[in-house]
């Protein structure tokens, strides 16, 4: 996963804010997932399409942190949601 990598989240999960985190469910096996505030930040955006860099340009600016700090946690996040089959990689 790199900045250049678009993104966006499976038809497969829906998702609800519940006290001020983002709970996740992958309809297929029926698993839940959590989200902290940043993780919620990032599931927003990734509804539609989006460039990975484009998402750390959010974040970074949301959440007044280091650039490299953000490409780096938002990766291994979209690394991992993907992973668990949350989010697709797309083709611009």
């Amino acid at each position: 996963m790199t900045v250049n990598t678009h993104v966006k989240a499976s038809k497969d999960v829906i998702s609800t804010e519940l006290d001020g985190e983002v709970v996740l469910m992958h309809v297929t096996d029926g698993v839940y997932y959590g989200l902290n505030r940043v993780g919620g930040a990032v599931w927003e955006l990734i509804k539609q399409p989006i460039a990975v860099g484009a998402v750390c340009d959010s974040v970074a600016q949301e959440f007044e942190v280091a650039r490299d700090v953000c490409e780096r946690d938002v990766c291994s996040l979209l690394e991992q949601l993907e992973d668990a089959g949350l989010v697709e990689v797309v083709r611009p």
